[in-house]
């Protein structure tokens, strides 16, 4: 199958599964903390490492596979499983201040654009 193909499939099999973590977390748990979304991180961050770990070092998992479920699944389920399988990885293989580097760029540098993005939003609807 196509590899652009199986990323879409995954991703579409990733956002409604997001979407329907979110909406239970929201009914279930309420609506005064992103519950949603930090149980997708959570749950992301695990299931990535736990199948690129076990897909390298005891399965060897299809080319395929990897897309249709790191790339694709996940990568809509939440991209914060990249993000924390990477900063693991740079902190086993380049030591812990790469890796503490990555967490706090990510971090701090994603809040100052969200903060930006929110900014500039509201200047453009202001007329600029």
């Amino acid at each position: 199958m196509n590899r652009y193909l199986l990323i879409a499939l995954g991703a579409a099999l990733g956002a409604n599964a997001r979407y329907l973590v979110g909406t239970w977390a929201g009914n279930h748990l309420g609506a005064d903390f992103p519950y949603g979304t930090l149980i997708v991180n959570i749950v992301g961050s695990f299931v990535l490492g736990f199948l690129l770990t076990l897909g390298t070092e005891r399965l060897q998992l299809s080319p395929e596979a990897r897309l249709l479920l790191a790339v694709g699944f996940l990568g809509s389920f939440t991209t914060f499983s990249s993000y924390a399988v990477e900063s693991m990885n740079l902190w086993r293989d380049a030591g812990l201040w790469h890796g503490l580097l990555n967490i706090m760029s990510n971090n701090l540098v994603g809040l100052f654009g969200a903060v930006l993005g929110a900014t500039l939003a509201r200047w453009v609807q202001s007329g600029g």
